[in-house]
């Protein structure tokens, strides 16, 4: 096997930089949220309610402490039914006291047939019965207050005239830095897997790096020195898909091989960051030239309500229809998460994300022949908005018990991440602030 390889493709760098603020002009006032549960509340905003009969227990639980994944498998214990018979509508964050609606499937029974759900992490608000099992998106947004902690209670000002910027212009729509793992490098491997270079995906994967966490460090080394069965063994569990890779490599698979390891699921996040990174790119020049809140010629504008797309003409700018649901934050552009289905722009603005991608190293042609690969590849494509409207904000300064503190709260839509907002106000390097993919579904 050969040893790490170095590759000649251009730098992606930029796509994980800092990110071009919308409130740049405004100081960000620092700090940091999460210190303890309390101080992140969250509240999910129903997309309907109960009916009142049906074969499905709606419950309201508030938690704190656990994820949705655990809060699952709490109560499908509790019903003794299995973990797909539990419904939910996004995923919460477990640093957090969360409120949302969790759905048991339970033909022939009643909530009064089942004792009272009791965990010192958990508090059932209501019980009632509807029709159908509650699905992921089923919910029309979430209600945020968090606490910022370390930080001169008086920058409220700044706190203020940012989230009024936010909620005039809609909060630029970016990925955060979770979403390109812990080394920050999940957007060149998924490049790597799009173009077949097998082995810079590996090396990418397993090669030493400064950022990896201590826990890797062994395992890098050896890996670099050729030694896979140690490096797989030094290698902490939770690191499967690495553990997978390195297994296939102790037995001698060749790289295209071993990189078969990486299960359908991994492999599309992967690709999901390269998308992502794309997307950041385009999103960072629509705000440093002012338009990540308007609709140009060729666009695909986005309703935010309903999740469909319409390509805009000049008679769309000149409909004061469309200008009014623009304002109100009902529509955004959208720009490239790049597939073979990803619907395109047309005219400059094309050119403007055909170029994002090329910038890459990879071309329309280079996704059209990953998904014609025998592995299970996953480039699908779509298109996000570029801004999410905040709904509703509200800012105060206090001292409690725990100290001086910023509190932040507003309403997000679906799908949509409070700490996309807190890093506008805050302004940390990235990465620094503990944060949660899932914070905002």
């Amino acid at each position: 096997m050969p040893a790490p390889t170095s590759s000649n493709l251009p730098p992606f760098d930029a796509a994980v930089a800092a990110p071009v603020y919308l409130t740049r002009d405004i100081p960000g006032i620092g700090g940091t949220i999460k210190n303890r549960p309390d101080d992140f509340l969250v509240t999910e905003l129903p997309l309907y309610q109960p009916a009142g009969h049906g074969e499905h227990i709606y419950m309201l639980i508030e938690k704190r402490g656990l994820s949705t994944l655990q809060l699952r498998d709490i109560v499908a214990r509790h019903f003794k039914v299995g973990k797909r018979s539990i419904g939910h509508a996004g995923l919460k964050d477990k640093h957090a006291i969360t409120q949302q609606v969790i759905s048991v499937h339970t033909p022939g029974k009643t909530p009064e047939d089942f004792p009272s759900l009791r965990h010192d992490k958990l508090t059932v608000q209501w019980v009632d019965l509807h029709t159908n099992k509650l699905k992921r998106g089923h919910l029309a947004g979430n209600r945020f207050s968090i606490r910022v902690r370390d930080v001169d209670p008086t920058a409220v000002l700044h706190t203020n005239r940012a989230l009024q910027q936010l909620a005039k212009q809609g909060v630029p729509n970016r990925f955060g830095p979770q979403r390109f793992g812990l080394i920050q490098n999940n957007h060149e491997i998924g490049r790597a897997l799009i173009l077949g270079d097998h082995q810079h995906a590996i090396d990418l994967l397993l090669s030493p790096h400064p950022l990896a966490p201590k826990s890797q460090h062994d395992a890098r080394e050896l890996y670099k020195a050729g030694n896979f069965t140690a490096a797989r063994e030094a290698l902490p569990k939770v690191f499967n898909i690495e553990r997978r890779v390195l297994s296939r490599l102790a037995q001698d698979a060749d790289p295209q091989t071993a990189i078969t390891a990486i299960d359908q699921t991994a492999f599309g996040f992967y690709i999901s960051a390269f998308q992502s990174a794309i997307f950041n790119q385009v999103l960072n020049n629509r705000v440093a030239d002012g338009t990540h809140h308007k609709l140009l010629p060729g666009d695909q504008g986005f309703l935010l309500n309903s999740r469909r797309m319409f390509h805009v003409e000049q008679s769309d700018l000149e409909n004061s229809e469309t200008a009014a649901r623009l304002e109100s934050g009902e529509i955004s552009p959208s720009g490239p998460m790049w597939g073979t289905t990803m619907p395109r722009a047309t005219g400059e603005i094309d050119a403007i994300e055909l170029q994002a991608l090329a910038n890459t190293g990879v071309s329309t042609k280079d996704l059209e022949s990953c998904e014609s690969r025998d592995h299970p590849q996953m480039i699908g494509g779509d298109r996000r908005p570029l801004r999410i409207p905040v709904i509703d904000p509200e800012v105060e300064g206090g001292v409690d018990e725990h100290g001086a503190y910023i509190r932040c709260a507003f309403e997000l839509p679906r799908g949509s991440f409070a700490t996309t907002v807190m890093d506008e106000i805050m302004k940390v390097t990235p990465g620094s602030t503990s944060t949660d993919d899932h914070a905002g579904e």
